[in-house]
């Protein structure tokens, strides 16, 4: 039987099909109409089980007749597939993050999820890319490329981007300022690592991960080494 699952995640749709591998995979802006999208996406596809997974799995998976699992599981299962060996899975993704820590047999063991607001997500550097002037990409190069990082004492999205604006209008420069956001960022992840009690391998997975300069930081923070997958973005579908 061919398996179709999807992963309709607040900015981005993800789609794979698989039987004993994986067959095919697709990445899609989730727009406005994530129901709509997913229908175009589904189209013409030959599978014989949906299963949906994701910020709008409840409004999709009825509708189109698909089973629903959690994130926490789709997520776990995902990078132990990819990852026999993982014993921890970080996600970032557009509005949320998750520490999620599994067995030695890949049952979930605990987990930790920041779903309130949107510090440690993608949602938080969007903003403050956008406060800069700068892109996604831009600011993750900056960030990289900076030798110091600016404080920046708050992960509320509000005071954040106050405190960038303070900072510019203080004359600090872009790329500190860049770093110093990554820093929070990583800070925030890294403590949720640590509560949950972190278990090598970790394999780092969502949107987040395709940033280079987050992905170092908290692999320095945890002091172990991180895996982020070819495709991080699908390992939820």
């Amino acid at each position: 039987m061919i398996y179709a699952g999807l992963d309709v995640g607040s900015r981005t749709i993800k789609l794979v099909t698989f039987d004993t591998v994986i067959r095919d995979s697709l990445i899609a802006e989730t727009g406005v109409r994530p129901l709509q999208r997913c229908r175009e996406i589904l189209a013409g596809r030959d599978y014989g089980r949906l299963v949906v997974t994701g910020y709008g799995r409840h409004l999709v998976a009825p509708v189109l007749h698909g089973e629903i699992v959690s994130e926490i599981k789709a997520f776990a299962v995902g990078a132990r597939y990819l990852f026999p060996d993982c014993r921890t899975v970080i996600d970032v993704g557009g509005q949320d993050s998750k520490v999620i820590i599994l067995t030695d047999t890949g049952e979930v063991l605990r987990f930790e999820m920041n779903d309130r607001c949107a510090a440690g997500t993608g949602k938080f550097l969007e903003v403050m890319a956008h406060s800069l002037e700068a892109s996604l990409r831009q600011l993750s190069d900056m960030a990289v490329k900076s030798e110091r990082a600016a404080s920046i004492n708050s992960l509320c999205t509000v005071f954040a981007e106050s405190e960038v604006v303070s900072l510019v209008a203080r004359g600090e420069s872009t790329p500190a300022i860049a770093l110093g956001l990554h820093e929070a960022i990583a800070t925030r992840l890294s403590a949720m690592a640590n509560r949950c009690g972190i278990r090598e391998k970790v394999v780092f997975a969502g949107g987040g991960s395709l940033n280079v300069c987050l992905a170092s930081l908290l692999k320095r923070k945890l002091n172990t080494n991180i895996i982020v997958p070819d495709s991080p973005q699908i390992v939820g579908a």
